[in-house]
């Protein structure tokens, strides 16, 4: 009993392993865009709150400075008026203590006068007149007889010292002159409420565009995981638009192609196994035929039962190579497929092979000739790149004109070597050169079968040169003739399989 697996058409592994890659990679997107959706809300919150909080302070700090320049202003005027006086006691006998009450009252700035022993002459707050007054900046005056203003963060008091002088111009006092500062920043707190309200006004705002942003965004984003998920569930017909913002369109342009390819892989496994069925079946249907006539007539003649079993040779032979040719594609296809490296005479190499193909060429009067512009030694695996000059070369023969020419050519540089194959042939259709080296592929099949071609020696010549890291490139023009010009690596280098 054989078990029967169940597959929907138009499914394989490589699909769904693609297909499942894609949907946790667009889930992983919809969570990086949620999680950056709420990074974005907070960086924009705490930038808004950052503006504010850094308006307020560059507010609060120009009110300072101005209302620092005020107070100094306000001590310097005042000092100004014992100009006019002998000393402190002439100027309060003039009345000059009340004006200074009047003048704190109405401006809510203490002063204070400080005579030459410190000792408070006069405070406007009555506290502490007679005093002896401690205050370096006050000690700063008695020496540099400078101005000088402050803002106290402490306290939060902007106090003013400047120097008195008398009528005769000589330094009697120092004035000091405070104002309390705690009304203004009472003031401050009462605008950093309402500012606060605004913050969250904005905030809510910032976090609902977001939020809308964030779901028109993510619209492209829903639409790419719905088409991969249909694909998923077999419409693998399906692709994502080219649409939407940038990045949107790259993991389209990536998963479009990704599942082009996939599709192209499937048809041409689809019709490698129907070629492969054809090839195997036709030698067998040729020997079936050959036996059945065999069978079916009576005293059949030596000459006739020989040629009969002669055909019947020559086409398990057939089938035996294109078995053989099939298990060496296998066997290159593998990750494992290794080569056995030699530093091998490529000159001596290709003089051996042409040797042994020359009996060949003969039958067709074809001229095999061989031209080496310098003696070339490349690591190399001596039997498979055996396989690719002997494919090539025999090419060019099997395909050539009566009487024509096969002109093969080694050179090298200090990295590569070159092989030429050029022949006087049939050539190649344009439209076919792009396909020669798929399997089973022919331009002309029956041509290709006269000659006992199996559609597989350019794609085994393919795979060992790629197998040596190089390259194999063709030129052809019908009725003129073809070239294969390929190019290895004079020193391999074993890159591990991933």
């Amino acid at each position: 009993m054989f078990k029967k697996k169940n597959n929907k058409k138009g499914i394989n592994h490589r699909k769904i392993f693609w297909t499942r890659t894609f949907s946790n990679f667009i889930r992983f997107i919809r969570r990086y865009t949620f999680l950056q959706f709420v990074i974005n809300a907070v960086i924009i919150a705490a930038a808004v709150i950052g503006t504010f909080e850094g308006f307020e302070y560059i507010y609060k700090q120009s009110v300072i400075t101005r209302q620092t320049a005020v107070v100094q202003n306000e001590a310097v005027l005042i000092a100004a008026e014992y100009s006019g006086y002998a000393g402190l006691h002439e100027a309060d006998m003039a009345g000059m203590n009340d004006r200074l009450n009047s003048y704190s009252a109405m401006n809510q700035i203490r002063i204070r006068v400080i005579d030459l022993n410190y000792n408070v002459y006069a405070d406007t707050y009555s506290t502490d007149t007679g005093k002896t007054i401690i205050n370096s900046r006050v000690f700063d005056i008695f020496t540099s007889h400078k101005t000088n203003s402050v803002y106290d963060k402490k306290s939060g008091d902007i106090q003013a010292v400047t120097p008195v002088y008398n009528e005769n111009g000589d330094f009697i006092a120092v004035l000091l002159a405070d104002l309390d500062y705690t009304e203004i920043d009472s003031l401050f707190v009462n605008v950093n409420s309402q500012n606060n309200n605004i913050k969250v006004i904005i905030i809510t705002i910032c976090f609902v565009a977001l939020l809308v942003s964030s779901r028109f965004l993510n619209k492209p984003v829903r639409r790419l995981t719905d088409i991969v998920a249909n694909v998923n569930a077999g419409h693998t017909d399906e692709r994502i638009p080219m649409k939407g913002y940038t990045e949107i369109r790259e993991i389209a342009e990536d998963f479009n192609g990704i599942m082009d390819k996939a599709n192209e892989t499937d048809q041409s496994r689809a019709e490698f196994v129907s070629n492969v069925s054809h090839e195997l079946k036709t030698p067998i249907t040729s020997i079936k035929v050959l036996a059945e006539s065999l069978n079916t007539q009576e005293n059949v003649p030596i000459e006739v039962y020989q040629e009969f079993m002669q055909d019947i040779v020559s086409e398990i032979d057939r089938e035996s190579k294109i078995i053989e040719d099939l298990l060496t594609l296998v066997r290159m296809d593998k990750t494992t497929a290794s080569l056995n490296i030699t530093s091998v005479n490529m000159n001596e190499l290709l003089e051996m092979t042409l040797k042994r193909l020359k009996p060949i060429a003969q039958k067709k009067n074809i001229e095999l000739l061989f031209e080496s512009f310098r003696p070339v030694v490349a690591q190399i695996d001596e039997v498979k790149m055996t396989q690719v000059i002997s494919n090539l070369v025999e090419n060019a023969i099997k395909y050539n004109v009566d009487d024509g020419w096969v002109h093969v050519s080694l050179n090298a540089d200090y990295q590569y070597f070159y092989i030429r194959v050029e022949d006087s042939g049939i050539g190649i259709p344009e439209e076919s050169i792009n396909k020669i080296f798929e399997r089973f592929y022919r331009v002309d099949k029956a041509r290709s079968r006269e000659t006992g071609g199996t559609g597989l020696g350019l794609a085994i010549v393919r795979n060992i040169i790629i197998m040596h890291h190089g390259t194999i490139k063709v030129h052809s023009e019908e009725n003129i003739g073809t070239t294969f010009t390929m190019r290895v690596p004079l020193n391999y280098v074993d890159t591990p399989q991933a």
